[in-house]
């Protein structure tokens, strides 16, 4: 199947299914099912599906993108570490987008961004066949201004920001510190952007912490997931979606 070209609008919302499936494996059963959850995500007004499959398939698996790559209508964001497995995965079912994640089986989540300048030469001829076959290949870094550099020069064409330090600092009250970090992010933004990268961002954002990221004006699509999964249980996953997006919405419009 092919997918079009994300809608264009000013802030694009990508809805991460991985916990849905997660849930589904703690039982080892097949509800809830992930596709069920981004067909609903796209009614709702997602402009994309992020699911990350990871080398231990902790929770999606192979035939959750296979479903996914059949039966949705909006882009596929493919997350993966830059293995020669995911690799051929990849080319395979050629997702609209594959997001590049550092991995480490002992994580509970991704931690930190990718070394992107540490690894130049080998994530360079991991990209290119990916790009041969029309993904869109985004970089998850943190705003470190080497590592978006880095992503420029290797021929990226997406960098994600990793917006998980920010988050943590305002969850645990360090205010200060939580702005110093979404300046960071601003400039991290910023610079992407004038090294024609496409900037998107994401990890621990939730109703709480969104605007003042939704705000940076040169930041195009931001990926949530596990706090919509689990603000579902409280009030249903289109109406979960449907908040952020109208948060998201807000935010960008006072920013102008």
């Amino acid at each position: 199947m092919t997918h079009p070209n994300p809608k264009p609008r000013g802030l694009r919302l990508g809805v991460n299914i991985d916990h849905v499936a997660t849930v589904r494996n703690a039982r080892g059963s097949a509800w809830p099912d992930p596709l069920r959850a981004a067909l609903l995500a796209e009614t709702a007004g997602a402009d994309g599906i992020t699911a990350h499959l990871r080398e231990d398939r902790r929770h999606i698996r192979d035939s959750d993108i296979e479903a996914l790559m059949a039966a949705i209508s909006i882009p596929l964001n493919f997350e993966c570490a830059a293995t020669d497995e995911m690799q051929a995965l990849a080319l395979k079912h050629r997702p609209h987008a594959v997001c590049l994640v550092p991995e480490k089986r002992e994580e509970r989540t991704t931690e930190g961004g990718l070394d992107v300048v540490g690894d130049a030469a080998r994530l360079t001829d991991f990209i290119a066949p990916l790009r041969e076959a029309g993904c869109r290949v985004s970089m998850f870094i943190s705003h470190d201004p080497r590592q978006i550099e880095a992503s420029a020069r290797i021929g990226a064409a997406v960098v994600e920001l990793h917006t998980g330090l920010y988050s943590d600092l305002l969850a645990e009250g360090h205010t200060e510190l939580a702005e110093r970090e979404l300046a960071a992010l601003r400039a991290g933004a910023d610079r992407a952007a004038a090294a024609g990268l496409e900037v998107h961002a994401g990890h621990g954002l939730t109703y709480d912490n969104v605007e003042p990221i939704a705000a940076i004006p040169v930041i195009a699509e931001l990926n949530i997931g596990h706090f919509l999964v689990g603000e579902a249980i409280f009030r249903g996953l289109g109406a979960a979606i449907e908040e952020m997006r109208r948060r998201m919405d807000i935010a960008r419009r006072a920013a102008k």
